[in-house]
């Protein structure tokens, strides 16, 4: 049988919930896994599929890789926040509704393994630093869009995260103080203008007033289907509106980058998820605008990327959160 120990990671999402079997060196992920997060059902329905998952997970890994039962040494968490790190709590997190949770220790507990638990975005930051996209770069600033849009801060290779676990909530910062309401119940947050949900929302605001677009087509003119997704497809198959759409997400996400990498000055900004299947559509806005409010010092010292490892940065770097926070050596 293999020796090499071998970490479980979950990555949380307001959508989905990826889990994996991470190496202990991250080099290898076994038996990867997707599935809804049901967020909608409930808090014991998402722990409960978190559960199912890391059991199939971890017997298909121990059949393809041959793994003892105690080659798994635990259980790394990745889940969207405030979170309180020491006691294993979601203190509050919009997009699933939960306010003082202790999920780490209701999975450590079920499954019979150690677990850490650290926000969704700092992990896939993690992820990106340790063998993705940033290897090797000691300062980097990560930007997840999904359902909600998280941050992650790493600097002198160590995730900053402020003196009560909430910095890097990046989609919380504010780009218009009399915008759009955001889940939190603030208003002009960067979340509310270029997360998933935020584009579809935008996107179907246009049709209402008028706009012409293939996007009614795309969703068999059921617009109250119309996603991130959707506005993808439809900037593929050409549609000017759906390019439109984008190009208006990317001097959001422009705005709020400029601010990070004025105030932080990074080596690399990392942006990961969905909405990043549009490339070029979303990149080179996004640096377009990023470039024209920034210093141009601060710009030019610094890389925008995507991400290199996809689904699997949360994943991994929720396993490189069991690392450091249990053996220190990363």
């Amino acid at each position: 049988m293999s020796e090499q120990r071998y970490i479980v990671g979950v990555d949380l999402g307001g959508t989905s919930i990826n889990v994996g079997v991470v190496s202990y060196d991250g080099s290898r992920v076994l038996a990867m896994r997707s599935s809804p997060t049901g967020a909608d059902k409930g808090p014991k329905h998402v722990v409960d599929r978190i559960l199912m998952m890391i059991r199939e997970a971890m017997a298909d890994a121990a059949r393809e890789a041959d793994i003892a039962p105690e080659g798994f040494i635990g259980i790394g968490l990745g889940s969207p926040g405030p979170l309180d790190r020491a006691t294993g709590t979601v203190i509050e997190t919009p997009n699933l509704g939960w306010r003082n949770f202790p999920l780490r220790d209701l999975v450590a507990n079920a499954i019979g393994l150690p677990a850490e638990l650290d926000n969704d975005a700092n992990a896939a930051t993690l992820g990106e630093w340790w063998v993705g996209s940033a290897k090797g770069v000691d300062n980097v600033v990560g930007v997840t869009l999904g359902t909600g849009i998280g941050g992650g801060i790493v600097l002198g290779g160590q995730v900053f995260h402020g003196v009560s676990d909430v910095a890097g909530e990046i989609g919380h910062m504010s780009i218009d103080s009399t915008g759009r309401l955001c889940k939190c119940g603030n208003y002009g947050c960067l979340e509310a203008y270029a997360s998933g949900p935020a584009i579809a929302a935008r996107a179907l605001e246009g049709l209402r007033t008028g706009e012409e677009s293939l996007l009614p087509s795309i969703v068999d003119g059921d617009v109250s289907k119309i996603t991130a997704e959707t506005v993808y497809e439809g900037i593929v198959a050409g549609d000017p509106y759906a390019k439109e759409v984008m190009r208006d997400t990317a001097k959001f996400l422009g705005a709020g980058i400029a601010n990070l990498i004025n105030l932080l000055n990074p080596e690399i900004v990392v942006i990961s998820g969905g909405v990043t299947r549009a490339g070029d559509h979303l990149l080179e806005p996004l640096r377009h605008e990023v470039r024209r409010r920034a210093f141009r010092r601060a710009f030019e010292a610094c890389r925008i990327v995507t991400s290199e490892l996809g689904n699997q940065a949360g994943v991994i770097g929720a396993a490189c959160v069991f690392r450091r926070v249990r053996f220190g050596d990363l």
